[in-house]
């Protein structure tokens, strides 16, 4: 059977263990509900890794071409918003 590669928010479900102060815990409870916790807490990592990955691109484009400036951060962050939030794929995990 061959490897099959997902990008962020793709693939079935993986069962993961997951340890949270008590105090978030019941916070995302009590916002969502206990049947939404797992959809919540997926949705919160998959927009940090998108985040992050994000940053990254414009580290690397800063090392590359010199430092943008605060405007040109915003509209790159709008672009990578629009390309890949609305439905795009995303990297594959690495």
């Amino acid at each position: 059977m061959a490897d099959t590669t997902y990008g962020i928010g793709e693939g079935p479900a993986a069962r993961v263990s997951l340890s949270l102060p008590e105090g978030t815990a019941e916070a995302i409870r009590s916002r969502v509900g206990k049947r939404e916790f797992s959809a919540f807490v997926a949705a919160a990592v998959e927009r940090e890794l998108r985040g992050q990955i994000l940053d990254e691109y414009l580290a690397d484009y800063e090392r590359r071409r010199g430092p943008l400036g605060e405007e040109s951060r915003q509209a790159a962050r709008q672009v990578f918003d629009e390309v890949f939030a609305e439905g795009e794929g995303w990297p594959a995990a690495s």
